[in-house]
């Protein structure tokens, strides 16, 4: 499975760009026709599960997550728990020298229903779907 890397710099302080990273809602409406269920308060912490459902009506499908690691303001790591999607993701905050930050954005993503042939085309198009949402997410 392909990795999606994504970097992002912005002038935001670390711990700014990771309280914005890490807003689980707004990553869902950052995301077309997706919005995120929290299943398990508080949604900043190690264990805390949450889904991602993306959809029109009754066509949707569910990416369901878990974080693993959480080492705030640096790193979390989620795990992808679904049928449809699996993999994980991991978003990293570094300081950068000129006081704002870095963020770095690594994914590994799998579409069951898809060939394993077009798992380069789902990282690509999760490359730019992902670094549309980073992009958002640091500028609002």
């Amino acid at each position: 499975m392909p990795v999606i890397r994504i970097i992002r710099r912005s002038p935001l302080p670390p711990a700014e760009a990771w309280r914005r990273v890490t807003d689980w809602e707004r990553h869902g409406a950052q995301v077309p026709l997706t919005r995120t269920i929290i299943e398990t308060p508080p949604p900043t912490a190690s264990g805390t599960r949450f889904t991602a459902r993306t959809g029109v009506g009754r066509i949707t499908f569910d990416d369901p997550m878990e974080i693993v690691r959480w080492d705030p303001p640096r790193l979390v790591r989620l795990e992808k728990r679904g049928r449809i999607v699996t993999g994980w993701a991991e978003i990293e905050i570094r300081a950068a020298a000129d006081g704002g930050s870095e963020v770095h954005w690594r994914e590994e993503l799998r579409l069951s229903a898809l060939p394993r042939f077009l798992d380069p085309l789902t990282a690509r198009a999760g490359r730019v779907l992902f670094g549309h949402a980073l992009t958002r997410l640091l500028r609002a």
